[in-house]
């Protein structure tokens, strides 16, 4: 392999990126990836049925970043898509976040915009400084609120009580005063007309760009040779593990597809917190806009072994990875980006942008 060469370890969003942009500039790339497919987890494909599913559980996408709204509009179209989710508690499905129509419908209120600033005001348990997930929700909604919605949601997706999380994993959800039942409120929200991996084709395009895919990392590292390697996976197997393995929580997808049934829920994903052992169902027509005359399901069911999605945000765990990105500080010729490599809980955009400023210094 030639020194001009960068290796880029991983297709997903972030590696996908650097490679453009590295070629973009004139720069010979390799990309790999163990998996035989492009995109990452935003890997979508048609199902036996040929309907289009997203393999690895859904992915919307939103954003505030012009910027990186119009570098992705390079590799696709897009379809205009606002995320709606359900929440179901004892049987009935509930608009989520939680907004007035929430709590009116729960409780049997007639709130006005002002009189569910005032329900919350009244239910909340402050917290201050608010450390843990628990800490935000109840700050937030109280402890009614919390127990239905949040408490075991919160286990089962994380295999631990929200006392034991830090403050940011809730403080993505919003709680809302007004009707706005969109999951959502980001200037761009919004789908790839042709799906994730078309995207991704269009981006990895590239007279300089070669791939290869279902290639172990470890096998291609001992052909040495390469400029410059961008690592995109976890930063704890690149090290051997040296300090232990770093947490990461897993999915496991349960897809299923329903002839005949032309739609099978009434918005793109129901959570169900306190039912069943999956946390939610997504039915793939609403976020595609595809007609079918059937229609295909994913259940989530969150588990400790497998691979890596989530990092786990506790103050241990951060403490662990910041021990292996002093390492990666000293490891010559490697740069670190991504979810995995940067243990963050990266949106697509948010990888997308730490991408673009990583291959701007990289490039400088």
């Amino acid at each position: 392999m030639s020194p001009a060469t960068t290796l880029v370890v991983g297709a997903g969003y972030a590696g996908s990126v650097m490679a453009r942009e590295l070629a973009d500039a004139g720069r010979q790339v390799l990309v790999i990836d163990k998996r035989p497919h492009i995109a990452g987890n935003a890997y979508d494909e048609l199902d036996a049925h040929g309907v289009l599913v997203h393999r690895y559980g859904p992915h919307i996408f939103h954003t505030n970043g012009q910027r990186i709204f119009e570098y992705l509009s390079r590799f696709t179209a897009w379809r205009p898509y606002e995320h709606r989710v359900r929440g179901v508690v004892d049987g009935v499905a509930y608009p989520f976040p939680i907004n007035r129509d929430t709590l009116n419908r729960l409780y049997g209120l007639e709130l006005d915009e002002a009189g569910a600033a005032a329900f919350f005001e009244r239910v909340r348990e402050p917290r201050e400084p608010a450390l843990t997930s628990e800490d935000v929700v109840l700050n937030s909604v109280g402890r009614d609120l919390y127990e239905k919605f949040f408490l075991n949601y919160t286990r089962k997706q994380w295999g631990l009580d929200p006392s034991q999380l830090k403050a940011g994993v809730a403080a993505r959800i919003p709680v809302r005063t007004n009707s706005d039942d969109r999951y959502f409120t980001d200037t761009w929200q919004v789908m790839p007309l042709h799906g994730y991996t078309k995207m991704f084709e269009a981006m990895l395009d590239h007279p300089l760009i070669t791939v290869e895919l279902g290639v172990d990392f470890a096998a291609v590292r001992r052909r040495g040779g390469f400029g410059h390697v961008v690592y995109t996976g976890p930063i704890d197997a690149y090290f051997g593990h040296r300090y232990g393995p770093l947490p990461y929580r897993s999915l496991r997808f349960e897809h299923e597809h329903l002839a005949g049934v032309a739609q099978y829920q009434d918005t793109g994903t129901v959570n169900y917190p306190n039912d069943h052992a999956y946390t939610r169902i997504t039915e793939f027509k609403h976020l595609t806009g595809q007609q079918h005359a059937g229609t295909s399901i994913v259940r989530e069911y969150p588990q400790a072994e497998g691979d890596p999605y989530y990092p786990v945000p506790r103050a241990e765990n951060e403490a662990l990875f910041k021990r292996y990105e002093e390492l990666s500080k000293h490891e010559g010729g490697v740069t670190f980006v991504g979810r995995l490599a940067q243990y963050r809980y990266y949106n697509m955009d948010q990888v997308v942008g730490a991408a673009l400023v990583t291959a701007r210094h990289l490039l400088a």
